[in-house]
């Protein structure tokens, strides 16, 4: 059904799988509906107010402010970087020659590096790993809704996810005060490198001349670490599963990657790679579940949309809706071909969310994955061992595979 509403414990929830619909939520009708107090109780305690969390005039003033960042000139000048990742992951990998990987550990070290080349490129203080430990950790904790979040207790009642999440949230505090006082000293010098960081904190407001609060700065770069990098790792890691159950697939990738010869590779020379990542966040979108707030009363034909009540897009169940999509459990990239990305109607196909509050990173993100995807299949290919257990997705505020995902990796000659 394209749209489906019922009472619960949470009250009315209305789920949308109509593009139509999507559209008039996301877009059409948006100034009607707004991110709910659920998801800001969940995210806002450890991500602070940023552009995931934030409303009204602060968000706009942040998305007004950090568009120009991640303009496709600016991300494209992140190739090299990028690059560089990929290679240092490739080399890690090959080591592992006839061994069994931890792929999401390893997905993960990778979009940290990353993160340290072109936002941190100074540098990140302490072991990065344990930087990637506490993302984990937090959104471990964050992830399960709390039933006194369900039920709107006051904040002052302790939760048991936002405790076990404390110590993870007071470590993104001491990095990114710790990279942002280091930082602040080089810009007043002039001797700042031109990276994202650099770039967030002399950002203006084009309308009014204004740079963003440090309260601000610090929340975005939080979110671009725990959002930004976890979702990244997590569509690596899906679609090197995808891969390794597709055999056409995996030769396919291998061929269009091996063209590129050695050294770097761009992202328009991948469109076959980036089609791969594509279409494994469309099986495995990274955020599953997208939920806004009716701040007055809507209708959807004859179904009403009380004011207060949620409304719940679920891509995981539009990327696989048998209305929309031809074969949608099957792993098809090239859907995402250039010659048939017109076929994909608009609103069936969300990783990133649409309208106002569209993922300002996707760009970024994407050709991120395609980079770090094709140095991967330069340089090993994976298979998923038959003791594996079952890979099943675990939603946890992101989706990662529940059991982790080790594969047996060979260097390819």
């Amino acid at each position: 059904m394209p749209v489906v509403a019922a009472e619960g414990v949470m009250g009315r929830i209305t789920v949308v799988s109509e593009p139509s619909l999507i559209r008039h939520v996301l877009i059409d009708n948006a100034e009607a509906y707004r991110k709910d107090d659920l998801q800001r109780r969940v995210l806002a305690p450890g991500l602070g107010e940023g552009l995931l969390s934030a409303e009204g005039d602060e968000w706009r003033l942040q998305r007004r402010t950090l568009a120009p960042i991640f303009s496709v000139r600016t991300v494209r000048s992140f190739e090299a970087a990028m690059n560089a990742s990929g290679a240092r992951l490739a080399k890690r990998l090959r080591r592992r020659n006839g061994m069994r990987v931890d792929v999401a550990l390893e997905m993960t070290r990778a979009t940290l590096d990353v993160l340290e080349r072109t936002i941190f490129t100074q540098g990140l203080p302490g072991d990065p790993d344990a930087l990637g430990r506490a993302i984990t950790r937090f959104l471990e904790a964050v992830g399960p809704i709390d039933p006194l979040d369900v039920f709107g207790m006051p904040d002052f009642i302790p939760r048991i996810g936002r405790l076990r999440a404390r110590p993870a949230g007071r470590f993104f505090a001491e990095v990114v005060d710790e990279l942002i006082t280091r930082r602040r000293a080089l810009m007043e010098q002039a001797d700042a490198p031109q990276d994202l960081l650099t770039l967030l904190l002399a950002a203006q407001d084009p309308e009014t001349g204004d740079g963003l609060s440090d309260l601000s700065v610090r929340a975005n770069i939080v979110t671009f670490i725990a959002a930004g990098h976890e979702t990244t790792a997590n569509a690596l890691t899906w679609a090197l599963y995808c891969l390794s159950q597709d055999e056409a697939a995996q030769e396919r990738i291998e061929a269009e990657v091996d063209a590129t010869g050695e050294g770097d590779v761009t992202l328009d020379a991948l469109p076959f790679t980036r089609a791969v990542v594509e279409e494994g966040m469309r099986l495995f979108p990274p955020v599953p579940f997208l939920s806004r707030q009716a701040t007055r009363a809507d209708r959807f034909g004859r179904i009403k949309v009380p004011s207060g009540s949620l409304v719940l897009i679920a891509p995981w169940v539009l990327h696989r809706h048998h209305l929309l999509w031809d074969e949608p459990d099957a792993f098809m990239p090239e859907r995402f071909l250039p010659e048939n990305r017109d076929a994909i109607a608009r609103f069936t196909y969300l990783p990133f969310g649409a309208g106002q509050r569209v993922c300002i990173g996707q760009s970024f993100s994407v050709q991120e994955a395609t980079i770090l995807l094709a140095h991967v299949i330069r340089a090993v290919r994976f298979r998923l061992p038959g003791d594996h257990p079952p890979v099943t997705p675990l939603h946890r505020v992101t989706l990662r595979p529940e059991h982790g995902l080790r594969m047996d990796a060979t260097v390819r000659a």
